[in-house]
């Protein structure tokens, strides 16, 4: 890891990168999906525990279940979204640890603690969600994440035996760049940033 990524791939992972709201008619395929979870697994979680699950929602009937649980001011913006990605988490993720943290019994850690159960899993989902976001932008999509929506509903209609719960929503596709609003403060490194 001893090069250090150039301005254009910072300005398209960040400081370019925006928010969007409006999107081209553009579809998104399937193998880009693919793509974007194959790079964002790659990033780390603890204890390798991956409790990041998710539904690329395409089709006509998944998107009327779907807005039938996001509010109003959401509507819009996810009914014209190519895909819009629920971005949940596994409340059973410790049951796969034997395969993807076999150093040692990880299970173990996790059986019986519903407190250390529900932070991992939530904390995790919710990098990996950021890094499917980081994916998504590093192929050439854009992305428009949000929260709005009824996760009890939302849960009921998409995890129904309750194993999973949904976190945010990501809107995915090609954004409309003209229609973006204009770029909101971020604190200063002093503001925000201590070193000890």
């Amino acid at each position: 890891m001893a090069n250090r990524l150039g301005e254009e791939a910072l300005d398209q992972l960040f400081r370019a990168a925006r928010t969007h709201n409006v999107w081209l008619e553009r579809p998104v395929e399937d193998d880009v999906l693919r793509e974007i979870y194959d790079l964002a697994k790659m990033a780390p979680t603890s204890a390798n525990c991956s409790p990041m699950r998710v539904v690329f929602v395409k089709s006509p009937e998944a998107k009327a279940r779907l807005l039938a649980v996001v509010s109003a001011g959401n509507q819009d913006k996810t009914r014209t979204a190519p895909v819009t990605a629920i971005i949940a988490h596994d409340r059973r993720f410790y049951d796969e640890l034997p395969k993807l943290f076999p150093h040692t019994d990880a299970r173990a850690w996790f059986v019986g603690n519903q407190a250390l159960i529900d932070t991992t899993a939530f904390r995790n989902g919710t990098l990996q969600g950021a890094y499917l976001m980081m994916a998504a932008r590093a192929l050439g999509l854009d992305c428009g994440p949000m929260s709005g929506f009824d996760n009890d509903k939302l849960d009921r209609a998409f995890f129904p035996d309750g194993r999973f719960a949904s976190n945010f929503l990501v809107n995915l596709g090609y954004g409309d760049a003209s229609k973006v609003f204009p770029r909101s403060p971020r604190f200063a490194f002093d503001e925000a940033c201590t070193i000890l």
